[in-house]
């Protein structure tokens, strides 16, 4: 058998492992990645003029990610990342938990964010929290569902200085 018919024959069974996940974990999975993809795009934003076209492009898709597409949800983060000119972030250590506030059950995401310059030094590690829905969206399949952050935490942390303390 030739290379050309081993490569025209081949499967994707053979060539990668199929993993199962259960839907715990593919929430938590979905969810690190929509974040990582908020963070990614997030960057992206601020590291341009955003002034042009494709700046408006990217600032639409922010947007898409959450609930209520309201400029607001996005300040603080673009915010922060602007006043510590972040170049990249990386996502980690994530959390999914389900919180019963009253009648409502609350769907939150609690991660680490580390965050690099230009020159791909670490600037912080900083904890964050995220509430997120799934929405039932069938089109293909009966369970699919559309992912949306509620809110996106992204509050600076508080430095010394502003709690009191002094040296």
């Amino acid at each position: 058998m030739s290379d050309l018919e081993i490569v025209r024959n081949n499967n994707n069974k053979k060539s990668y492992p199929v993993t199962k996940m259960d839907s715990a974990q593919a929430i938590t999975s979905i969810t690190k990645q929509k974040i990582q993809e908020l963070f990614d795009l997030s960057t992206l934003y601020t590291s341009g003029n955003r002034d042009t076209e494709i700046d408006s492009v990217i600032y639409a898709q922010m947007k898409s990610y959450f609930v209520d597409q309201d400029s607001n949800k996005l300040s603080p983060l673009l915010l922060q990342l602007d006043s510590l000119k972040v170049q990249t972030a990386k996502v980690g250590n994530i959390s999914v938990t389900k919180e019963i506030r009253g009648n409502d059950t609350l769907d939150l995401a609690k991660f680490y964010v580390e965050y690099f310059d230009f020159k791909n030094r670490l600037i912080g590690s900083f904890e964050k929290n995220a509430q997120y829905v799934l929405k039932p969206s069938p089109v293909k399949f009966v369970k699919e569902f559309k992912f949306y952050f509620v809110d996106f935490d992204s509050k600076l942390p508080k430095d010394s200085t502003s709690v009191g303390v002094t040296k």
